[in-house]
């Protein structure tokens, strides 16, 4: 308990901790290891609550071999297959997500990257969302180069999504059509033409509770600060369909550790959460302070409603966080 408690104190007063430092809190009791991070939560990012919202833009087809993933060709899913979505749906939704309080909407198409037809047509889309709405537009296309990413934020992009999804070593054991590095090389190539970036990772691929660490880590020197984490949600037809559900309480203490590592970050519960019985409200006092809300890709998630009712149940206030 002490040892936690120095800890934590270490992090309110500026320094960032280190690998063993963050391993030995591992071990802490739940509730007190959830209190300390909760209490560094409060103390870099306020009562402040960063929502968003995505949309499956491209579905299915995927030439990736991701195995937790219902979109890639590779595996027999009941997912639905499309090309790029017109601008008008991807528009309206926009729209309607902004009416219903949502600070972010993220476009998502399947697919190692897009063409550069496509992200044309994207950024066409993009630009009709700026004109009938405020929302921040964020983007996941896989991983473009530099001059792509220029083309998107000149529409309006404000961040872009590339998921690490686990550590450098565990990440073979996940995909090997890309690698650890392809994923670094296209966050960098963003961030150099001044986008910000969003990134995490997936809980119960067959990692250990040093790979989410060392991801963390990594993502830290990357300077990220909104760090989707989402829990697996086995599903039937790939090579992950059987893996074990994460509890509540593993999750609290996944998050409470990233807190640590990365004190000033958006913590943001994303794919899974449905499946915890409390939606993630136990998680929300523990270090994270965001959430992707309504459906996700290929799952259903918790409607805006909902959420909308549990961040004011819990103190918090939506408002653009990391920006």
């Amino acid at each position: 308990m002490l040892r936690l408690e120095e800890i934590k104190d270490k992090i309110l007063a500026g320094t960032l901790i280190l690998k063993d430092e963050a391993l030995a809190i591992c071990e802490a009791p739940l509730h007190e290891l959830c209190t300390a991070a909760n209490a560094i939560r409060e103390h870099f990012c306020g009562n402040t609550f960063d929502i968003c919202t995505i949309i499956n833009g491209k579905s299915g087809k995927c030439s990736e071999n991701c195995k937790y993933c219902a979109q890639s060709s590779f595996y027999q899913t009941a997912t639905e297959e499309y090309t790029l979505l017109g601008t008008d749906v991807i528009a309206e939704q926009a729209r309607y997500n902004q009416d219903r309080g949502v600070l972010r909407y993220s476009i998502v198409t399947s697919g190692k990257r897009l063409s550069d037809t496509e992200v044309d047509q994207m950024c066409g889309s993009i630009r009709a969302i700026r004109k009938i709405s405020n929302i921040a537009v964020c983007a996941s296309f896989g991983l473009l180069d530099e001059t792509q990413f220029a083309k998107l934020k000149a529409a309006g992009v404000v961040r872009i999504h590339n998921n690490l999804e686990t550590s450098r070593r565990n990440f073979p054991n996940v995909c090997t059509t890309h690698t650890y590095d392809d994923k670094i090389a296209a966050i960098c190539a963003a961030q150099r033409v001044g986008l910000n970036v969003c990134s995490g990772g997936i809980m119960g691929i067959g990692e250990t509770m040093e790979d989410r660490i060392d991801m963390a880590l990594n993502l830290r020197e990357l300077t990220v600060r909104s760090i989707p984490v989402n829990m697996l949600n086995p599903i039937p037809g790939t090579p992950y369909e059987n893996n074990r559900l994460l509890t509540n309480e593993e999750m609290c203490r996944i998050v409470a550790v990233f807190r640590f590592l990365i004190p000033n970050a958006s913590i943001r519960l994303a794919g899974g959460r449905g499946l915890l019985p409390d939606k993630g409200r136990r998680c929300f006092l523990s270090g994270a302070n965001a959430a992707i809300s309504g459906d996700m890709l290929t799952t259903a998630g918790i409607t805006i409603e909902q959420d909308m009712k549990m961040l004011d149940e819990l103190g918090y206030k939506a408002e653009l966080w990391n920006e």
